[in-house]
């Protein structure tokens, strides 16, 4: 009784309540987030508009900054850099949130040696295309892994940043449409062969070294590959003939015979002394490059062989064709070892992940198919396997040529939309991606930047003119073996009305700053190359290999001369009115030299000094220059 009658000496709120609340866990929350811009710096918003008042009063139009993201490589190899030193244990990999945060924990392809999943790139990036749009038929990554280089059926190399995605530079290196180009295995040469059977050396920079025939009869090349020590190489043509020739002495040293029609694609092994070659008789060839002759036929695919690839390891080789499917056979044992069915219309294309098992099919109607070859639920008996992934709207045509980064964390394809497009691996937890919801058809926007005198982009921390990235080579474990805007840019008008460029001025305007992820960067580059007139010949009065009209635009028909007609290289209108389209064309419109009035090198009406609304030599119209 006595101690109950104590009195407390502790304040009222330190003692314990009678009746205690629920007791609330703390739960984090902030990581479900998405990734929150960093805060406004003052300092640089007053920057930017002394910079824009300055460029009011020099008269020139005001450019907003487009700030473009990035899709980088060197923090996940840094972490994982990183993580190799610190970490417990030799197979140690920290764990993978399923949120967008956690994309800053991604690591490389090779960091994942047994999850293929991490290797499929099936995120679109951006698109980029040239200002004189036509179809890209191969593309490739520098060996360094810093720029693509890409091969056009105007005879142009385009040369873009593989950190930015940007324009570089452009070069006319062939007078034919380009059918393959490849680098030497140590990077130091690329060579290049076009339509007409034309095989040229380059350097790096791009500096032409020597060009010769390489064909009979001109017949296309369509295919060249590397010996592994680089001292010789094979061409596939369209003679039926594989050709093996002396890098050094640029001499064909053997002529392989055997097929019965067009060799469209030849792969020297990657370590042996082995060629496969594919042709239109629909039989995939074993040669011997050293006594030339045929070691084995594999007669497996029921139409043309389209593209051929090994594996990075050498004991497999991927065939493409055009009965729509994909088939892999081990070399080991001379067996058929998968069969790919999934593309609705032929195959065109066909490359291997670097370091997974991971292989990538684009077909004629434009879908980019990945497959897992490490499938557990295959048996030997049944092979057919379905795709890992489906992307049906890569493209809007036939995709003719993909590659993979030497690390294996971005896809570029490129296509007979006249597009080349970037795909990357998916941010984990994303509930958009393109995976997740089926393959849609990316967006209709198409980065033209740096094409321009001056275009200018802003990349953050790197100021104007930001430089690429450092390199990285290309030699990798790869299955357990290590081995060697809204406003786009539209095609000219077909009916010979409006302008060559339809959103022209909404890009002058910035009008597509929020386009899809690419980024900036990079020095100015020159501007694009235009390619010479063509020479104005008998060769040159039917129709070119693309079907179009060479001579045309009179009367409404397609003469010489007169009236409202269009060709596409050397019609005009010919008299005062006349509405041609062409390289000499007369009023209205032309690609390179068109002009409005009585003549088209020295029209009388309009100007031609303004780049877009006026001609290159004539006055008035619009032409494409």
């Amino acid at each position: 009784m006595a101690a109950a009658t104590l009195p407390v000496l502790l304040p009222t709120k330190c003692l314990p309540s009678s009746s205690p609340g629920p007791v609330t866990e703390w739960k984090p929350s902030k990581y479900l987030l998405p990734p929150q811009p960093p805060p406004v710096d003052d300092a640089k918003v007053q920057e930017q508009e002394l910079a824009n008042s300055r460029q009011m009063l020099d008269g020139k139009m005001i450019k907003k900054a487009r700030p473009r993201k990035t899709v980088d490589y060197f923090g996940g190899v840094g972490r994982w850099s990183m993580l190799r030193t610190t970490r417990p244990s030799g197979s140690y990999i920290p764990y993978l949130r399923p949120c967008p945060p956690q994309i800053i924990n991604l690591l490389p392809p090779k960091a994942y040696p047994d999850n293929a999943s991490t290797s499929l790139c099936t995120k679109f990036v951006h698109t980029s295309t040239n200002k004189i749009r036509c179809p890209v038929n191969v593309v490739t990554w520098t060996p360094e892994g810093r720029r693509i280089l890409t091969g056009s059926t105007s005879g142009e190399f385009t040369l873009w940043n593989g950190l930015t995605f940007n324009f570089e530079t452009i070069l006319q290196a062939h007078d034919s449409p380009i059918c393959t180009l490849t680098f030497t295995h140590s990077g130091a040469y690329l060579v290049s062969a076009d339509k007409s059977g034309v095989i040229k050396y380059f350097e790096p920079n791009m500096n032409n070294l020597t060009a010769w025939q390489g064909s009979t009869s001109r017949e296309a090349i369509r295919g060249i590959s590397f010996s592994p020590d680089d001292r010789r190489f094979a061409t596939a043509s369209d003679d039926s003939s594989v050709r093996i020739w002396s890098f050094q002495d640029s001499r064909v040293e053997s002529v392989l015979t055997g097929h019965g029609w067009d060799v469209k694609c030849v792969e020297w092994h990657p370590t042996k002394g082995l060629l496969a070659s594919g042709s239109k008789d629909n039989q995939i060839k074993f040669w011997d490059p050293r006594t030339g002759s045929a070691l084995t036929t594999l007669h497996s695919h029921k139409n043309t062989i389209q593209a051929l690839e090994w594996s990075p390891n050498g004991n497999l080789i991927a065939s493409a064709s055009r009965d729509q499917t994909v088939r892999v056979f081990d070399i080991r044992a001379m067996k058929e070892y998968r069969i790919l069915k999934g593309h609705k219309k032929e195959v065109c294309s066909v490359t291997w992940h670097p370091v997974h098992p991971i292989l990538v099919s684009g077909g004629l109607e434009g879908a980019v198919l990945h497959w897992d070859l490490d499938a557990e639920d295959v048996s030997l008996s049944q092979p057919v396997i379905s795709p890992r992934a489906t992307l049906s709207q890569a493209h809007d045509s036939n995709v003719w040529s993909m590659a993979f980064h030497p690390l294996g964390h971005l896809l570029v394809t490129a296509s007979n939309d006249h597009t080349t497009r970037f795909w990357s691996r998916e941010r984990p937890g994303d509930v958009t991606s393109v995976f997740s919801g089926g393959g849609e058809k990316p967006p209709e926007i198409i980065d033209m930047s740096g094409q321009d005198d001056d275009d200018e982009a802003m990349v953050p921390g790197f100021s104007y003119g930001g430089g690429g990235g450092d390199g990285v080579q290309g030699n990798s474990d790869w299955w357990g073996a290590m081995s060697k805007p809204a406003d786009t840019f539209q095609q000219p008008s077909q009916n010979g009305n409006g302008g060559a460029y339809s959103g022209a001025r909404e890009f002058e305007s910035g009008g597509i700053d929020d386009f899809i992820p690419g980024l900036g960067g990079g020095s100015a580059p020159p501007p694009p190359s235009i390619p010479p007139p063509r020479s104005q010949d008998n060769s040159y009065d039917g129709a070119d290999e693309f079907g179009r009209s060479m001579r045309g635009g009179g009367g409404g028909g397609r003469g010489d001369s007169g009236g409202r007609g269009r060709g596409d290289y050397d019609a005009g209108g010919g008299g005062p009115g006349g509405y041609g389209r062409g390289y000499d064309g007369g009023g209205g419109r032309g690609v390179y030299d068109s002009g409005g009035g009585y003549d088209s090198w020295n029209g009388s009406r309009g100007q031609n000094d303004d780049r877009w609304s006026g001609s290159r030599r004539g006055g008035g119209g619009r032409g494409r220059y």
